[in-house]
């Protein structure tokens, strides 16, 4: 019958323990076996646990659990001092040195081209709206007054839902202006930012797939020299104080009058004149005053309130500001591209 456990053998063991050879990978090993295994000295004082009277289980099974603990506190330290020395033997360095400073990342040139011109339509009033990416023929043509014969109805220009016709992918963001018009009570101030989609050829110069900001701005009295000098002001802070705008005469089915607003970018180099066409103005957004008919399909009174509404391309600006000449690089995810913007 084995001697009834006591502490003078647990201080005993763990000396013996400590004193234990484990500085290499073997000899650790071995000292696992010979203290965790199955056959091992923890199983074998377990056992004799059983055997100890009654009145001294408590006092004992706190020792054991103590003894259980400083054991495996000396193989966890044998073992992370093996590890380090593996790896400083690996690495020629000091593993307890402070390690290299971590790359900073950078964000896609998109996404901090539409936070800059979300947060200066913020500086104005302007709050964001949202809307889905997969629309009816309502929000995108119908409640913005496209005709049934108009040419962005086709096939050509649209991703249309297979199983239902009336399903598409929207062209453009205007969609979320309709569902906001019927949901909200004028006046208010409104940017929608959104992917779209157009069934068009890709190259350098369009895609598939790309990204608008569109405004709306709907109120009593709003008038065309309030866009004017809105677009002005979000000009300025985009491109600069000293920058000048025009706005030419166009035509939009859910605006008028419509307008294309142009920046003057110059003609100082090669570049500015190729991209320029020769005349230094480049277009940046279309724009107008809503048209009485759209606001009446959403259930707003034109004869109370009126308002505008514009829209930009997120790459047409991306690619201005950086003198990017392909839209593909976009979308490549290439970090040779993408590392060289960055932002907080």
């Amino acid at each position: 019958m084995a001697e009834i456990l006591n502490a003078a053998e647990l201080d005993s063991l763990l000396s013996e323990a400590g004193a234990a050879d484990v500085a290499t990978g073997e000899a650790l090993e071995s000292f696992r076996i010979a203290y965790f295994g199955r056959q091992g000295v923890l199983k074998s004082l377990n056992e004799r646990f059983r055997e100890v009277p009654r009145e001294q289980k408590r006092e004992m099974g706190q020792a054991l659990n103590a003894f259980k603990d400083a054991l495996q506190s000396l193989f966890d330290e044998a073992s992370s001092a093996l590890v380090a020395g593996q790896d400083a033997q690996t690495s020629g360095q000091d593993p307890t040195l402070p390690s290299g400073a971590v790359p900073v990342g950078s964000h896609h040139p998109l996404s901090l081209v539409r936070r800059e011109i979300l947060d200066i339509f913020a500086r104005m009033g302007f709050v964001v709206a949202d809307g889905p990416e997969i629309e009816d023929d309502w929000h995108v043509f119908s409640g913005l007054n496209f005709p049934e014969e108009h040419p962005a109805r086709d096939m050509q220009d649209t991703f249309f839902v297979q199983r239902d016709p009336d399903l598409l992918l929207r062209t453009h963001t205007s969609s979320v202006q309709v569902r906001e018009m019927e949901r909200r009570d004028p006046p208010y101030r409104l940017v929608m930012p959104g992917r779209v989609f157009r069934n068009e050829a890709i190259s350098a110069r369009a895609h598939c797939i790309f990204h608008q900001v569109e405004g709306l701005y709907i109120d009593k009295g709003v008038g065309f020299a309030d866009m004017k000098q809105t677009l002005l002001m979000f000009a300025q802070q985009l491109f600069g104080s000293d920058v000048k705008i025009r706005l030419r005469p166009s035509y939009f089915p859910f605006t008028e009058p419509s307008a294309e607003m142009d920046v003057y970018w110059g003609l100082k180099t090669e570049v500015d004149k190729r991209i320029t066409k020769g005349t230094g103005w480049l277009e940046i957004m279309g724009c107008g005053m809503v048209d009485p008919a759209v606001l009446e399909a959403s259930g707003i009174d034109p004869e109370v309130y009126s308002g505008f509404a514009f829209g930009m391309g997120i790459e047409r600006i991306a690619m201005l500001k950086w003198q990017i000449g392909d839209l593909r690089l976009f979308f490549e995810n290439d970090m040779r591209f993408t590392s060289q913007f960055t932002g907080g």
